[in-house]
């Protein structure tokens, strides 16, 4: 039996706890790359990514040349001919005689024999024909690798050209920001983003300055919603939705970071102590059912459970499992207003491109909105001057709708 090697056999079992275990892509490759080196460990994201991101194209075309439904085959071979499938349509600098082989190996692996003819003749054909078949496609969500609904609501909220650069953009590794950060003092390598103070731009992500509590990964459309809380120093700010600790770890004032769930909470607490962010309080509870005493804020941050629409490059497996949640966001903004003082304001944020989760559900919240658009004029929303939109297209960050409300 031939040796698989290291970075594919890891981006193999990724698909498989994807696909047949529902596990988050994130979660599985931490979990199987533990122990690769540098170079395997980034060959392995790259392939286990970027085959979740594509499946529907791949599917599609595993479908079209092999004629057989993936969804009935084994689930060693579908993840097998996944990915051989992306690794033969979208890496141009692999070999392909060890995309095939390596993928059949795969499968040999699983103690599959049977299905080990079945495989290699697949995956001959897609050599000889999977990117001709790509190519020939129409632009759009099969093309492109998205769920028919997220196509319609960019062509429906930003027009066609919009909605097909967005999904190409989304498709592209995202650019690797940290926030710099100003409470513990140590060198950090980087490139300064010029209008986002604490924003370094990296080529690589040192897990040891992490550790250190130095830096936070964060993209700048997230380092933005935290610079636009806007809170000072002796002010009290209640965080709704605040693991795993980016923004909360952000803001100034004495800051009550709320999480619902108990392990998330512990992680919390853990991250803020790292960064030193001796301001924070953590508070583990529904947010819809937040404790009496918790009132009088003079600021919120309601950085709201979403579709994720914004971060699908990062999160390659969300396009496939997120939902938009308009009803949940508005019962969180209506928690926030009733516990921040008259006079008070109310930051919401949201990973989203997606007009029902963003401005429909400010305006349903009927709060008087505090413009942003003249601070921060690039970021302006297109159809909304008052609010900021973030796009990965035209700024090369995820993408944020942010508004800020006054009770």
């Amino acid at each position: 039996m031939a040796a698989v090697a290291p970075a594919r056999r890891a981006a193999y079992e990724v698909l498989l706890r994807v696909f047949e275990e529902d596990a988050y892509a994130d979660r599985a490759f931490r979990t199987v790359a533990a122990k690769l080196d540098e170079r395997d460990r980034a060959l392995a994201q790259q392939l286990a990514y970027g085959t979740v991101q594509r499946v529907r194209t791949l599917d599609h075309a595993i479908e079209t040349l092999a004629r057989r439904k993936v969804h009935r085959l084994d689930a060693p071979v579908r993840a097998a001919l996944r990915l051989g499938a992306y690794q033969l349509a979208f890496m141009g600098g692999i070999a392909r005689y060890a995309a095939v082989n390596e993928s059949v190996e795969l499968v040999r692996a699983a103690r599959l024999e049977r299905a080990v003819p079945f495989t290699n003749a697949v995956l001959r054909r897609l050599t000889v024909g999977i990117r001709e078949l790509v190519e020939s496609l129409p632009e759009g969500a099969l093309k492109l690798s998205y769920p028919d609904w997220v196509e319609e609501v960019w062509e429906r909220d930003l027009g066609r050209e919009s909605a097909l650069a967005l999904m190409r953009a989304q498709n592209e590794p995202p650019k690797l920001v940290v926030r710099r950060n100003p409470r513990r003092p140590g060198e950090v390598e980087g490139e300064p983003d010029p209008e986002l103070p604490d924003a370094l731009h990296v080529q690589r992500l040192d897990e040891a300055a992490v550790e250190a509590g130095l830096i936070w990964p964060q993209s700048r459309g997230s380092q933005l919603a935290g610079l636009c809380v806007g809170s000072l120093e002796g002010e009290r700010v209640l965080d709704l939705c605040a693991a795993p600790g980016g923004k909360a770890t952000q803001v100034a004032g004495e800051v009550v970071a709320v999480e619902k769930h108990p392990g998330r909470a512990r992680e919390l607490e853990e991250n803020c102590a790292r960064m030193g962010a001796t301001n924070v309080t953590v508070v583990c509870a529904d947010a819809l059912e937040l404790p009496e005493e918790l009132t009088g804020f003079d600021r919120a941050l309601v950085d709201a459970p979403c579709s994720g629409l914004g971060v699908l490059a990062a999160r390659p497996d969300l396009r496939w499992r997120g939902r938009p949640l308009p009803e949940l966001q508005l019962d969180l903004l209506r928690v926030a207003a009733a516990r921040v003082r008259p006079g008070g304001t109310i930051l919401y944020s949201v990973c989203t491109l997606n007009a029902d989760e963003n401005e429909a559900v400010v305006d349903a919240a009927g709060l008087d909105v505090e413009p942003l658009g003249d601070d921060w004029p690039r970021y302006r929303h297109p159809r909304r001057p008052e609010f900021l939109l973030t796009r990965p297209d035209q700024h090369r960050t995820s993408g944020f709708f942010i508004a800020r409300l006054r009770v």
